[in-house]
């Protein structure tokens, strides 16, 4: 299969989720053809290639809502009158007027409209403790592969979905690039995927535009402004690494260079940058340049740094620009 379906579960109408299988099925076959590898065998082994390694967290965790006092015995204050409770842990406490939206009618709204646009995908998830979520659908389909230096840098277009149950993430769609090499997430694109969320009670339903018309969106403008700029990136050679990336770290704030104040050798996280410069040099047979330095502390931010999916996103934009300034 090309797409990866949600699992049934007694929220979601399962009538409508085999129908959407079969309507999957069909199209691909119907559509194998139209896809850029010249076999249908050859299309299975290079989506197959596409996030191999990457995290596959369970994003449909049990959750409800339910009062507090009944929880507790006791009165609550106004404002703090329900608790958000996933996989049997309260994990934020909530007004009274509080519409829930539940990772699997959310995820199941992105995916549905996925599969509507036939958009070729593969999907890798994120699960922070069960209180926030983000699942990345990476377009597949060869006509969106950019290729930066060569074969051997591949990037593809990105839908993110986060939501959270514990409120730290504001609930939210945007399109980034997913980058081969080391399998991270660049999430620098000001492009935004605009739904709208309509609480009944408690509950809350998400209704998502059509994502074909916003990658085409994305595609004629943003995408070939980006393409260029990680392309100035890769031509800018870095022949001071421990320089730049102090640096670097220093105008973000991003972690402490030095060990401590009484070490000046590298920190933990200086010399976690330096390592992944060092193999990626090497993967890409190239020396040290901005292009790859931003990713080594991309690769920091995402993997390594406790940070939430919002920071995240704020602090990558952030960091391109910083890089590409110079």
């Amino acid at each position: 299969m090309f797409t990866r379906m949600v699992q049934g579960h007694p929220h979601i109408n399962q009538k409508k989720i085999n129908v959407m299988r079969n309507q999957t099925a069909q199209k691909e076959l119907d559509q194998a053809s139209r896809f850029s590898a010249k076999t249908t065998a050859q299309a299975e082994r290079s989506i197959d290639s596409i996030l191999e390694n990457s995290r596959q967290d369970n994003v449909f965790v049990e959750s409800s809502i339910v009062s507090l006092s009944e929880i507790t015995g006791m009165a609550t204050r106004k404002g703090l009158e329900q608790a958000v409770i996933c996989e049997n842990e309260i994990v934020n406490v909530v007004s009274s007027s509080y519409g829930h939206l539940d990772n699997r009618k959310f995820y199941y709204e992105a995916e549905s409209k996925l599969i509507d646009a036939d958009i070729y995908y593969k999907q890798r998830s994120v699960n922070k403790d069960n209180r926030s979520f983000a699942v990345d659908y990476v377009l597949a389909d060869d006509r969106y592969k950019i290729e930066i230096k060569g074969d051997q840098d591949i990037l593809r277009p990105m839908l993110r979905f986060v939501n959270s149950y514990d409120g730290s993430c504001k609930t939210s769609g945007s399109i980034g690039f997913w980058r081969k090499v080391c399998d991270n997430g660049l999430h620098v694109a000001n492009f935004n995927i605009g739904f709208s969320v309509k609480h009944r009670g408690n509950i809350a339903e998400v209704v998502m535009p059509k994502l074909d018309e916003i990658v085409g969106q994305f595609m004629d403008n943003e995408f070939f402004t980006l393409k260029r700029k990680f392309e100035v990136l890769a031509e800018r050679p870095v022949l001071n690494i421990e320089d730049y990336v102090k640096t670097t770290a220093k105008k973000l704030g991003l972690f402490k260079y030095e060990a401590s104040d009484k070490n000046p050798e590298p920190s933990a996280n200086a010399r976690f940058v330096f390592d992944v410069i060092n193999r990626e040099s090497q993967q890409l047979n190239t020396r040290p340049n901005q292009w790859i330095v931003y990713n080594a502390f991309n690769e920091l931010l995402h993997g390594k740094l406790k940070k939430t999916f919002d920071q995240q996103k704020n602090l990558d934009e952030q960091l391109f620009e910083t890089i590409y300034a110079g």
